[in-house]
């Protein structure tokens, strides 16, 4: 739903995207309970899914005729990245989903969206779970 609402107003404002996925460094840790993965299985995974989203995103931005940069990269943390990128890119807004995690979970697990919010000097545009009922008005 970011990609697409994302791309819709790059479309609206003549603007270009440059999509970025952010692989936190290798820890050791699995990535599902009992199941550890080496150095470069981790690798590989977060490769594969940097491909397929970072794909879909140009996909959606060549549908609609909009220029667009792809970018994957490492950092141990990823908020610093997304913040890092739209800096040296010269970025008007960051566009970014929500898994909208709740109470402990949020706690425990963090977000690297409010990490991104409380420290970006760019302004940040949400999105979570069901579609909004209307996306922006420009006068």
């Amino acid at each position: 739903m970011a990609i697409e609402h994302g791309i819709s107003l790059a479309k609206a404002t003549d603007a270009k995207v440059t999509a970025l996925t952010v692989t936190a460094s290798y820890n050791g840790f699995p990535l599902a309970p009992g199941i550890p993965l080496s150095r470069e299985q981790y690798k590989m995974q977060t490769a594969d899914l940097a491909t397929k989203y970072l794909s879909i995103a140009k996909d959606a931005a060549v549908a609609a005729n909009v220029t667009c940069d792809v970018l994957q990269v490492e950092h141990d943390h990823p908020y610093r990245a997304i913040i890092d990128t739209a800096q040296d890119r010269g970025c008007d807004v960051i566009v970014m989903a929500s898994h909208g995690r709740r109470g402990v979970a949020a706690l425990v697990l963090g977000s690297e969206t409010v990490k991104v919010l409380t420290h970006s000097l760019i302004p940040v545009v949400v999105f979570r779970g069901q579609r909004p009922s209307a996306f922006f008005a420009a006068s």
